[in-house]
């Protein structure tokens, strides 16, 4: 009997750098960079880089002018 309990529909809680990068359409370097800046939370595990959805969106929502 397999374990059901996992929901594939569940809402996504941390993007990749690489999703931020698709989502503000910008390169890798600068998404490294807007990354690095400590405008939102940034969470690392290892060389990896995954940002909290939460905290991007509402930096995302309340910008104003350029990036």
């Amino acid at each position: 009997m397999s374990n059901t309990n996992i929901s594939p529909t569940k809402e996504q809680k941390i993007y990749s750098a690489e999703e931020i990068s698709k989502i503000l359409h910008i390169s890798m370097g600068k998404t490294y960079e807007l990354c690095n800046s400590g405008q939102f939370r940034v969470i690392r595990i290892g060389r990896i880089i995954r940002v909290s959805k939460e905290s991007f969106d509402h930096w995302l929502n309340h910008q104003e002018g350029g990036i």
